[in-house]
């Protein structure tokens, strides 16, 4: 098989060589359209709100661009002999709601039967050319300004397992299912040199990421890290996901933990999120004034992380 080579269109701003968050079209020299799709397993047993998060979740990597989502259409995968079609109804549900809440249209979509539910969004947006954001923009001096905690790869899982219990899964629900938009929003009025969204490669496979774009090394200061409750607690019980070991994996010999850490601390470095927040580059002069945006937006746990150093080689310490 031959490798994929990588288009030469000169008005593909963005594709997948910086394994960026979505692709970028420039069509006319004041637009861009951005082009994503992604899809879930449930996390939760729910349907609404499995539709309300695993939208939210696509529409996030158009926000993690810069952008804006026109519009989105629904990518079903449902057994549809073996649950009730009033189950796909609420994810549908959620996830048209939460297209609303975008302020995109929902266009239509495609569904096929499979053996487990799945569900998604193939999602088109729009940004200026010249204010994408990209792995690829970060700058020695910039700050790193995580907008979600971090930790529900974990408590889907402990909760499958009974060993959390689901009132308490429910109380982070609205924060997992919001949208990245009030972020993206809010952070617009500063120096954003770089963006994007942590998901299922967990925070140091995402922040390595931005570190070979870049061509940076990254500092992280771990006791920075928001967290949602009861996630190390989990990991100290035993709890796992099937994504650690192979974020771990991806991440090896590109980092290194400058003070001593529990076995379960070092877990969650390598969680993987659904609908995480943003992770964005900003000049560490205003690094204060944008924690004090976010909050003032709603965004109650946005904490400076990490810094960007200047390295020969993409790096990260865990400080």
């Amino acid at each position: 098989m031959k490798s994929l080579e990588l288009s030469h269109d000169p008005n593909l701003l963005v594709g997948f060589d910086t394994s960026d968050d979505a692709a970028v079209y420039r069509i006319s020299p004041e637009t861009a359209l951005i082009s994503t799709v992604d899809y879930i397993t449930p996390p939760v047993d729910d349907p609404y709100w499995f539709g309300q998060i695993a939208a939210a979740n696509s529409l996030s990597d158009v926000y993690a661009m810069g952008g804006k989502p026109l519009t989105a259409l629904n990518l079903v995968m449902f057994p549809s002999t073996k649950l009730d079609m009033g189950i796909l109804k609420e994810i549908l549900r959620g996830g048209n709601d939460k297209v609303r809440e975008a302020d995109a249209s929902m266009a239509g979509g495609h569904s096929v039967d499979d053996n487990e539910p799945k569900y998604g969004l193939a999602v088109t947006g729009s940004v200026h050319p010249e204010r994408i954001l990209t792995n690829g923009g970060s700058r020695v001096g910039d700050a790193l300004i995580l907008t979600k905690p971090l930790g529900t790869g974990v408590l889907f899982n402990a909760n499958r397992s009974g060993k959390l219990p689901y009132r308490e899964l429910e109380a982070i629900l609205p924060q997992v299912a919001a949208l990245n938009r009030a972020a993206i929003e809010a952070a617009s009025e500063f120096d954003v040199h770089a963006c994007t969204d942590i998901t299922g490669y967990g925070i140091l496979g995402h922040c390595l990421e931005i570190a070979q774009a870049s061509g940076v090394q990254i500092d992280l200061f771990y006791n920075e890290f928001p967290f949602y409750p009861n996630a190390l607690d989990m990991y100290r019980k035993g709890e796992t996901t099937g994504s650690n070991q192979a974020n771990r994996k991806l991440v090896e010999g590109f980092w290194d933990a400058l003070s001593e850490m529990s076995a379960a601390q070092q877990a969650l470095l390598f969680d993987p999120q659904t609908s995480g927040g943003l992770l964005l580059a900003v000049a560490g002069s205003q690094a204060e004034d944008v924690i004090a945006e976010l909050k003032g937006a709603g965004l109650e746990t946005a904490a400076r992380i990490g810094d960007v150093v200047a390295n020969d080689r993409p790096y990260m310490r865990v400080i």
